[in-house]
């Protein structure tokens, strides 16, 4: 890892700050439609009166800051302000529940903690829960309750109280803890992720590069900030380069297309479920929009990759990668985009395996296995779960010479080392001995008539020893879906042992706060 990949994050955005000082930073959506925005320069003021006012509260190198806040510019503030401190922002998700809540308190001790108005109430039950389970620290939380919104950061806001004086400790160094980030938490209590000043400084800058960002170009960003996405690929390679951000309050399907082009962004990331969202919701006036680049994850059928492209005005290119591999893993090049591959790492600069899931032997080309990515913890890669050191050493693996992270995710690669996402290790089941990929039923099965979207869950089967049934939602409330058409659908366009065996018909499906699908929910409801 090279001395500029491991500066820390904090100097990068004191950088940034003041080599591009008048450009524009950050144009914030709020959810009246209102649009307020910053320049590097004023952005930075306010960075610095924010970390004036967490050190007011107690907070010093090395403390916890609690952030449970839904997507506003205090979010970004406090981020940055934790950074300049040396402290570690705990990123929460502000719909958590009071036991969410004491769970993070329990794990993390933070000295200061920030969530909105709406949600003061929980997270005061939170901490009231956290010190019922004994954990004391709970007691000495000071709460900040925030409106998030523009005013959060205006003049007379409790972050704005304070100037900041000149810092009495050190200067964060590239190792020091950044932020903990939650998994999502599908099957068993989520991993608290630990990344690095070094984490995000990397981060930064390889994603930029792998977008071909410029100073000149904004980001859209609708998904959730307390998740890796947002950060990764549209803050810090915005920061990296002093390109600005569009960032809205919440995500809309219906209006996505809209704030793109209102608020003038040339680059966006999504997933593939809001995209089917955006593309079965988008009314009829929505503008033709001419992006010059999109991120899309996870599986993406060809008729909704092609429907998106014309929407967007370029072809979205597909990455892979983790909260636990920092920066991407595999991206394809912009002439090569398709929804059928995730790339080539050697065309991102990342050294990757396909081995057995069970010996870690390699397996041959065209051959389904796991992915295996090397790095170095702590900068590259993700530095460690928090307190916990055994699923720690269970995901980082010695192979040769190095350190690899162990994904758990299958991958195959063809001939020329591009890389197809099969799924998850425990996604791909045996159907009469043939092995089956959830995933890749679940993006067919989405393109099938009157589906909006479709999730495929395994069920013991004493014949076939497991069998798919799916779980869909129709494109129309109001029309019920035909069983009949949809069989006959999947026997045309899926191998047999993939046809689902039973088909229900649900309002929404369960997924987490970045639109992973729970299927451990739907599994159960099954049985």
């Amino acid at each position: 890892m090279d001395a500029v990949a491991c500066a820390t994050f904090a100097r990068r955005w004191d950088e940034t700050a003041v080599a591009h000082a008048g450009e524009t930073f950050l144009v914030f959506e709020a959810s009246t439609s209102e649009i307020s925005q910053w320049t590097y320069c004023e952005f930075d003021r306010i960075v610095d009166s924010t970390a004036a006012s967490l050190e007011g509260a107690g907070v010093v190198q090395g403390s916890a800051v609690h952030v449970v806040l839904k997507n506003c510019p205090a979010f970004v503030a406090v981020w940055l302000a934790a950074a300049r401190i040396g402290a570690t922002a705990i990123f929460a998700d502000p719909a958590s529940s009071a036991r969410d809540i004491a769970m993070h308190i329990r794990r993390t001790t933070p000295a200061v903690a920030l969530c909105g108005s709406r949600n003061a109430d929980i997270y005061q039950q939170g901490v009231k829960r956290a010190s019922d389970e004994g954990a004391s620290s709970a007691l000495d939380i000071e709460v900040i309750v925030l409106e998030e919104d523009s005013t959060d950061v205006g003049f007379g806001s409790i972050l704005l109280a304070h100037t900041r004086r000149p810092p009495v400790g050190d200067e964060p160094s590239p190792h020091d803890r950044l932020a903990v980030m939650f998994t999502s938490g599908t099957t068993s209590e989520p991993k608290a992720v630990v990344l690095t000043q070094c984490n995000y400084a990397h981060v930064a800058r390889a994603m930029a590069k792998a977008a071909n960002l410029g100073p000149g170009d904004r980001w859209l960003v609708t998904l959730p900030l307390f998740h890796a996405n947002a950060q990764y690929y549209c803050f810090a390679a915005a920061i990296a380069v002093g390109a600005s951000v569009a960032l809205t309050s919440t995500f809309s399907a219906s209006q996505w297309g809209k704030q793109a082009a209102r608020l003038e962004a040339t680059h966006a990331s999504l997933f593939a479920a809001p995209i089917r969202m955006i593309l079965a919701r988008r009314p009829e006036d929505t503008p033709q929009l001419r992006l010059k680049h999109v991120w899309f994850a996870q599986s993406l059928a060809p008729g909704h990759f092609d429907e998106f492209a014309s929407m967007v005005g370029c072809a979205p290119r597909q990455l892979y990668g983790m909260t636990e591999t920092v920066a991407m893993v595999t991206a394809e090049r912009p002439e090569d985009a398709s929804p059928n591959f995730i790339g080539n790492p050697s065309l991102v600069g990342r050294t990757t395996v396909i081995v057995d899931p069970d010996s870690l032997e390699p397996v041959e080309a065209q051959t389904p296995g796991l992915l295996l990515v090397a790095g170095t913890p702590g900068c590259d890669l993700f530095q460690e779960y928090l307190s916990d050191p055994k699923a720690t050493s269970t995901a980082f693996v010695e192979y040769g010479d190095g350190t690899w992270l162990r994904t758990g995710d299958l991958v195959v690669s063809d001939q020329d080392g591009r890389l197809r996402f099969v799924g998850r290790v425990d996604d791909v089941i045996k159907v009469s001995g043939e092995n089956v990929s959830l995933t890749e039923v679940e993006a067919a099965l989405a393109q099938a008539p009157g589906v909006l979207e479709v999730a495929v869950v395994p069920r013991p089967d004493p014949i076939r020893d497991v069998v798919p049934v799916a779980y869909v939602v129709p494109r129309r409330a109001e029309t019920p879906l035909d069983i009949d058409e949809l069989n006959a659908w999947a026997a045309e366009n899926l191998p047999p042992q993939a046809c689902p065996r039973d088909w229900h018909q649900v309002d929404e499906l369960p997924r987490t706060s970045v639109g992973k699908i729970r299927r451990s929910q739907l599994t159960a409801q099954d049985a």
